[in-house]
Parts: structure tokens; sequence; C-alpha cells
């Protein structure tokens, strides 16, 4: 990544701000967590001295800032359909198909939530580097459901900061195996990857901190349809969740979701049932129904919700005759 070098000298009328304050002023593109950000990562110097984003400048103070470049994009853009759902100058939020990567990766260049974006829109941020311009955060490839992207730097920094906070909300809607107790909770745990398979996370006593939260819907013969709200967004999340408490996602082919769940099942009629509605859907019943956050420029209130895709719904149509609602 490249580096762009300013200096700046502290003027009478800035003597005794903080550092990250002085910033905030001289580079208004740009966030106060970020600067504080830069200064903590010794990217920033005062007199050729790396100090705390609180200390206080003195007039003819030399500010010497490296701000890395966001790399420039190499990935091509495809003319992919995009359901979106809102756009302005700074953002777009999109109700993501499942069956479709997010950005790509190791093996992938094409077919991607990037390509598409890149095609429909000219200005995606760069802060996400080369290989995810303008991706603030990320569904599975069989996960359906809504998502925000970034159109220029400052949102992109501002919608993260967010995240952070834990004040962008991100609910979702699932059917999972057996019938679920409690009816609300809340599952906390580590999560990291599986050392038997890199490509799947398990729970673990060391890791990223990953906070699911819970509600039940409505309870089936043996599924239960669920209402989750992320507390942080970690890989996998809900899927590696709910399969470590024995209720993973119906149709999870990679999380135990499929027929590993049919012995289970002591009724040789719920069994039939249980592979008649798994020929419905091949992927998991993981779906985003709602994003909340506050607009990164306009500082507004932002809502948005998305109905079940047809699959999803489909099985619930199946099952509306056997469930209990709460």
């Amino acid at each position: 990544m490249e580096i762009k070098k300013l200096t700046y000298l502290v003027s009478a009328d800035e003597t005794g701000l903080r550092l990250d304050k002085f910033l905030h002023q001289r580079l208004t593109n740009y966030s106060r967590t970020f600067h504080q950000k830069l200064i903590e990562q010794k990217n920033v110097t005062v007199n050729g001295k790396t100090v705390k984003p609180s200390f206080a400048v003195s007039q003819g103070d030399c500010i010497e800032v490296n701000v890395p470049i966001p790399d420039e994009t190499e990935i091509q853009p495809q003319n992919i359909p995009l359901s979106i759902v809102y756009q302005d100058q700074d953002i777009i939020v999109i109700d993501k198909p499942a069956g479709i990567v997010v950005h790509p990766g190791a093996g992938v260049r094409s077919g991607t939530i990037v390509n598409a974006l890149l095609y429909h829109c000219k200005d995606l941020s760069g802060v996400g580097g080369r290989l995810r311009p303008g991706i603030v955060h990320r569904l599975d490839k069989n996960t359906s459901g809504l998502m925000v992207v970034a159109k220029n730097d400052q949102a992109h920094l501002q919608l993260a900061q967010q995240l952070a906070d834990k004040t962008m909300k991100r609910k979702y809607q699932a059917l999972v195996w057996h019938l679920l107790e409690p009816r609300e909770g809340r599952i906390e745990t580590f999560l990291n990857r599986s050392k038997r398979d890199r490509k799947i996370f398990t729970v673990s006593t060391s890791g990223k901190k990953a906070i699911t939260l819970y509600e039940v819907e409505k309870y089936f013969q043996f599924l239960t349809l669920v209402n989750m709200q992320l507390e942080t967004g970690r890989t996998h999340q809900i899927r590696t969740h709910f399969n470590h408490i024995h209720h993973p996602v119906f149709g999870d082919p990679e999380y135990n979701g499929r027929n590993k769940q049919l012995s289970q099942l002591k009724n040789s009629n719920y069994r039939q049932r249980a592979q008649y509605l798994l020929s419905l859907i091949h992927r998991q019943a993981l779906h985003a129904v709602q994003l909340s956050f506050i607009h990164p420029t306009r500082f507004s209130a932002m809502n948005f919700t998305s109905p079940l895709p047809a699959d999803f719904q489909r099985l619930l149509d199946e099952l509306k005759n056997e469930g209990t609602t709460f």
C-alpha cells in the first residue's frame, strides 16, 4: 500500500488542541477515529517523536503524517444483476441473493458482488483494499439478504465505526433443527478456524469473541423459526453458534444442517418429512431480514427490511399448518 506524506505546522490558534482533534481539523475527509488509529499505529510524529492521541500540540510544532493510500482495484466490472434497495452518493444497499460470493478471494476473481458493484457503481470506496472495495460487512455465499456498501472512503470509515461500536443493527431469520429452548437466549463464545477444515469455524477457548442474540418466533414439529441479532460480525457466526448448541441451521451443508440430523428424528414420518423439506432448499435457511444504521454523512436513521427469498418462503409455506407462534 502506498503512503502519502503530509507535514503541518501548528499555528497559535491551534495551541493546546489534542493531536487527534488537530488532525481532524486539518484532514477533514477522515473521521476522528481514523486519526486516532493513525497516531496509535505510529503514523504520526510531533517534532520527530511518536505521541498519544491526547497529546496537546503547541505553536510551531511540526506534525508529520503518513496516510495510507488505498490500493487500486484490479477486479473487473461485470454486468451481473443487482437488487438495489437504496442508493445515493455515499452508500448503496443491496438485497444479496444466495449463491453468490461477496468479494474475490483465493481462486475467485469473477462472478462476485464486488464485480457487479464495480459495473453498477463507478465510485466505490477503496478502504477495503483492491479485492474488497466498498465492502463494509459480508454475508456468506449461500446466505441471502441486506448489505450496505460504501461509495467513498469517508462513508466507509464511518460505517465501519458503527460496526465496531455495535450501533449498526443486523437482524437475521433462520430455520433451525429441533425445538430450541429457551425461547430467548444469548450465545457468547470464541470462534476460531477448525483445525480439521480451514474453510469452516468452530467454538474454541481462544480466538475472536462472538455474540449472537436470538428469540424463537415459531415452533414446528421438529424445526424452529428463529430471529437473531448480531452483536459481533464474525465469519460464519450464526451457523457456527447454532451448530455448537446442537440446533444447526436447516439445510446447511457445512455445519451439519442436512442429512446428519435425520437420525435424531425417532419418528419415521418426521424423517420422511424432513427429507422432503430438504429437497426444497439446497443451502442454509438463513436470511438477513433487517439492516439499521445512521447515514454516514447525513446522520439520519436508515432502516431497511427484506422479504424472505422464494426457497426459504417455500419452506415456511409447507410448514404453516403445523406451527405454534409466540
